[in-house]
């Protein structure tokens, strides 16, 4: 059996991204998307997203963005009032015992409560820039999830097979993320310990700024048996993406063409895939 989630990332970043998602959602090209809780745009993404069949999740953000508690309560994680502004700092910080992992529990507590009170049934838990790779990040936001009634989070580590079908990708990223992946066995230790639900790895990783129609193709050419999370960040380019702290603008516009074009045509020409979304896949523990 082979299962396939469909999430976007960044929900609620600019009117441009959710108009994006909610297109792609009802074109069958998404099944799934997360939410930043603090973002500008995140109220009316979240009532968007009610009159869609989408799973949606929270996006817990912990470098380059606003807090959802008052800086005051997270002082280590947000010391000038807002995270770091880069994922190195944050890194370095964090390896070096800097930021309590009690802060990074209660952070992400606040984003997803702040997601739930917009009327939203958060499916799962994922964080923007991947920081839960690391086991400092994981063992709080397992515990923010537990606490929150979440049965889900993504597991963000690409297995081989995807990255040899992700023939264009730049080669300091792709030496990046083969090198993250010494975390993966502590990462499904600590979820199945936690009890919660995850996929058996996540695509489209090392494509994030590349994900055109061909990668796209190739990497659901390639999908074996299995569980597995399409990670992607379509959007419409608008003023506010533009100014929006992203190094992602123009490659989201072709990520959303290539959606469009290729996942509906492909669920059609192989209905042994089933697109599911992680609300779903947390049913099987219960």
């Amino acid at each position: 059996m082979t299962r396939l989630i469909l999430n976007a990332d960044d929900f609620g970043l600019a009117p441009g991204v959710n108009r994006s998602i909610l297109e792609l959602g009802a074109a069958g090209a998404l099944t799934s998307a997360t939410l930043m809780a603090s973002s500008r745009h995140a109220p009316e993404a979240a009532d968007a997203a009610g009159a869609l069949r989408l799973g949606v999740g929270c996006h817990v953000v912990l470098v380059d963005g606003e807090p959802a508690l008052p800086p005051n309560q997270i002082p280590a994680l947000a010391p000038s009032g807002k995270f770091r502004p880069t994922l190195g700092a944050f890194v370095r910080d964090l390896l070096l015992g800097r930021i309590p992992e009690s802060e990074i529990e209660a952070e992400a507590v606040a984003q997803i409560r702040r997601a739930q009170s917009m009327g939203i049934r958060v499916t799962h838990l994922d964080t923007h820039k991947h920081t839960h790779m690391f086991p400092r990040v994981l063992r709080p936001l397992l515990c923010a999830a537990l606490l929150c009634g979440i049965r889900a989070i993504r597991n963000p580590y690409e297995p081989d097979w995807a990255l040899r079908a992700t023939p264009h990708a730049p080669a300091l990223r792709r030496a990046q993320v083969r090198l993250l992946r010494f975390q993966r066995r502590t990462f499904l230790k600590l979820v199945e310990e936690a009890g919660l639900a995850t996929t058996d790895g996540a695509i489209g990783v090392l494509a994030t700024g590349t994900l055109d129609a061909q990668t796209l193709n190739s990497l659901l050419a390639a999908m074996p048996p299995g569980t597995w999370e399409l990670v992607c960040h379509p959007a419409h380019v608008d003023d506010e993406l533009n100014q929006a702290r992203t190094r992602l603008r123009e490659s989201r516009a072709i990520e959303h063409a290539a959606l469009l074009k290729v996942v509906p045509a492909f669920l059609i020409a192989h209905p042994n895939v089933t697109p599911i979304h992680f609300g779903q896949l947390a049913e099987g523990l219960e």
